[in-house]
């Protein structure tokens, strides 16, 4: 049993497949952003959210989704130069952190449990919700990797 264990991989290899598969999410879910099927899924929970509601009057629907996008491609672009650049992992790791906190602090005040039953059965909202809360503690898996390698540089 023990020689399996010699043979697993690094912890180095955990931190790059948490990062490749976090690029995955941002890229996709932010290119998404550009598309009008998702900038009008997103105004239906964002519209009324005071961190965006005053987004939807200034530039609109579209807009608003587009800035979204923006900011989700920048992070997966920040956490995918961590690996080569370890400040650029902890921003990148910290904005998808504060991207992953926004997200969930949607689900005060909204309907989480499926009608008719209550929890611990999650409605669709509650099951779009808290998948983020292991992408958050992704992102600040990135981001602690990134600040601890920048550390151990500076006291070296």
């Amino acid at each position: 049993m023990l020689k399996i264990l010699d043979k697993l991989p690094s912890q180095a290899f955990a931190i790059c497949a948490l990062r490749w598969s976090m690029l995955f999410i941002f890229a996709f879910f932010g290119v998404a952003k550009f598309a009008t099927y998702e900038a009008e899924g997103v105004a239906k929970i964002a519209m009324h959210y005071p961190l965006f509601s005053w987004m939807y009057p200034l530039i609109g629907v579209q807009g608003t989704s587009n800035v979204i996008g923006t900011i989700e491609l920048a992070t997966g672009a920040l956490i995918a130069l961590g690996a080569w650049s370890h400040r650029a992992g902890l921003i990148g790791g910290l904005m998808g952190m504060t991207t992953f906190l926004i997200t969930l602090s949607f689900s005060f005040g909204v309907p989480l449990w499926e009608e008719g039953y209550g929890f611990p059965f999650m409605g669709s909202t509650a099951q779009f919700l808290f998948k983020d809360a292991v992408l958050l503690a992704a992102c600040l898996t990135l981001a602690l990797h990134g600040g601890h390698a920048l550390r151990a540089r500076a006291d070296a």
